[in-house]
Order: C-alpha cells, then structure tokens, then sequence
C-alpha cells in the first residue's frame, strides 16, 4: 500500500461540496492521477480514522491558458468523491 498521504493531494472546498457534504456525507478530495478507487478508500480510513461507503473518481483535464500570444496548459488531475457511512464525518480537514 501507498503512503496516504501521497495518495490524497488536498481536500476541496466549493459551494456546491459543502452541499454535498451537508446533505449526502460526500467528500471531496484532490488525489494522485494514478490512484485507483481502493487506494483512495484506504488512504480516507486510515488518515481520518473512518469508514467509507462507496468512492467515485474523475479524472479532469487541464484548462487552456493563454499569456499573451503564448499558449499553455495546465496539468490534468484526479478527484474523487468519498461517501461515508451514515453517522460518521471527518473533522480534521487541515490535516490533509
């Protein structure tokens, strides 16, 4: 098994996270491009000391940027959206 510290980059917050975390017990985290669902799974349990449901992962291709008359690209990335199981949250976000 991988370091989870490796595997889950940084947690995100949007509007529409904090929704689904409110509502569905999601959440929503940045995590290595070449992590797969069960890695992603271990890595949530044992750093926030919980269980998880289900994950659903995405990959997201990077944006066209534009400098000028220079064109760039910003990297792709994967996130992943972590359902707990009813009853359990995660409190210490800033750990990640």
């Amino acid at each position: 098994m991988r370091d989870p510290k490796k595997v889950i980059i940084s947690h995100l917050v949007t509007e529409k996270y904090s929704q689904l975390r409110e509502t569905q017990n999601c959440y929503v985290f940045k995590v290595d491009i070449k992590a797969n669902k069960i890695e992603v799974k271990e890595a949530v349990e044992k750093l926030f000391d919980v269980k998880v449901d289900s994950v659903k992962t995405m990959r997201m291709r990077g944006k066209m940027k534009r400098l000028g008359r220079f064109l760039g690209k910003r990297p792709n990335w994967k996130k992943a959206v972590v359902n707990l199981v009813s009853g359990e949250t995660i409190s210490q976000l800033d750990a990640v």
